[in-house]
Formats: C-alpha cells, sequence, structure tokens
C-alpha cells in the first residue's frame, strides 16, 4: 500500500535548522521513497511499511538527540505525490 506523509519538525532549541535539515538529509537516504521540501514541512511518499519503519527509527534518533523536539504529521492512504497527481 502506498501513502504520503507530511511532516513538520520543530526543536525547541535556539539552534534548530540543522537538526531539522540533518534529519531530512537521513530521510532522503532511505531507498524507494521521494521527498518534496517546501518551507512549512516535508512530503514523504512510497511504500506504508517502509515509511512507518523509517519514522520508527528516525524519531527516535532525534528524540535520544534533542527530547524536546516537536513532530507534526498528516497521513493519507494514496500516493499524493506532484507527479501521480499530475498523471491523473
Amino acid at each position: 500500500m502506498k501513502i504520503s506523509l507530511d511532516i513538520s519538525m520543530y526543536p525547541l532549541k535556539d539552534e534548530f535548522c540543522q537538526p531539522i535539515i540533518d534529519f531530512i538529509e537521513r530521510l532522503e537516504q532511505a531507498p524507494g521513497l521521494v521527498l518534496e521540501r517546501n518551507s512549512l514541512s516535508t512530503q514523504v511518499f512510497g511504500d506504508y511499511r517502509t515509511i512507518m519503519n523509517l519514522m520508527t527509527e528516525e524519531l527516535e534518533t532525534v528524540f535520544e538527540q534533542n527530547p524536546h523536539t516537536i513532530f507534526v504529521m498528516k497521513m493519507v492512504g494514496v500516493n499524493r505525490s506532484k507527479a501521480k497527481i499530475d498523471a491523473c
């Protein structure tokens, strides 16, 4: 099953940019996923289990480094990537 995840990360500390960049760059290394960045959030498109396993690992990594981080996530059970939508 393919899903779309919209995720925003808010590290509650003065130096907040680098942890966000590091998080997104780790996500981009995952094979088989498509990521789209914008100024408010990052969208991840791909297989449900791949995305959920990745989120389990990456959220734990972030919380170990900075437990005062907020994540806001929204998911839908279809691939809503621009490439997929434009093809309709």
